[in-house]
């Protein structure tokens, strides 16, 4: 199985945990496309019903939307559920997350939900935080040179750019990835989020009931 063909099996297995009646929080990024997909799927075959759904990104909603999955505000009421992916699983399953730059979104959507899940590759598996992948952290625009400063003295911070222009989110902010060393990522998440001009981290703690990993034989459930 290819890499693609992974991440299809972790997003589709993830939506065995949905429910007719659900209000699922809908996350960002390729794995998590995969389980949109599924939902969509089975609500046209009528293998589910009165689903709605809430999206961490402009890009989700709109994916959504052509599956036929109705959208609300975060605020409306409760989730049930929530699905997204990850871009490093570590042991009890904490999580680094912020690759699509919707970490923000994609963390207010997790802690409104009673459950949530991630869905993921094995390549995504790291013995501690920090091993492969940069920490996302979101910043405001105004005087983010000055952020980034701030940011230097607990790592090496890059701006995150696209087609020679900075990245900004959905909420019009911008993303600094920040190469870490420290083997407390609890600390180092208290820190950023008291530096100021930091919205978030994409540090995400005690946070994942159960992670869906795919490898190439087949789909195991790591549980916290």
């Amino acid at each position: 199985m290819g890499l693609e063909d992974l991440k299809e099996a972790a997003g589709r297995r993830a939506v065995d945990f949905v429910r007719s009646g659900m209000r699922v929080g809908l996350g960002t990024g390729s794995t998590a496309r995969y389980a949109i997909l599924e939902i969509g799927r089975r609500i046209a075959a009528g293998e589910l019903a009165n689903i709605v759904g809430v999206a961490t990104s402009v890009e989700s909603e709109s994916l959504a939307r052509e599956c036929g999955i109705a959208i609300e505000t975060l605020d409306a009421r409760p989730l049930d559920l929530a699905i997204d992916g990850a871009d490093e699983i570590a042991p009890h399953l904490d999580l680094v997350k912020g690759a699509g730059a919707a970490l923000l979104r994609e963390k207010l959507v997790a802690l409104a939900a009673r459950e949530f899940v991630v869905v993921a590759d094995h390549t995504k598996l790291v013995g501690r935080l920090g091993e492969k992948r940069a920490v996302p952290v979101e910043i405001v625009r105004f005087g983010f040179e000055s952020t980034l400063r701030r940011l230097a003295a607990f790592g090496a911070p890059e701006l995150r750019r696209q087609n020679d222009a900075p990245v900004v989110t959905d909420n019009g902010n911008l993303i600094a990835d920040l190469r870490f060393s420290t083997g407390d990522p609890a600390g180092l998440a208290g820190e950023l989020k008291l530096t100021a001009g930091v919205v978030e981290t994409g540090f995400f703690l005690g946070m994942a009931a159960r992670a869906l990993v795919a490898f190439p034989a087949e789909v195991r459930e790591l549980r916290r």
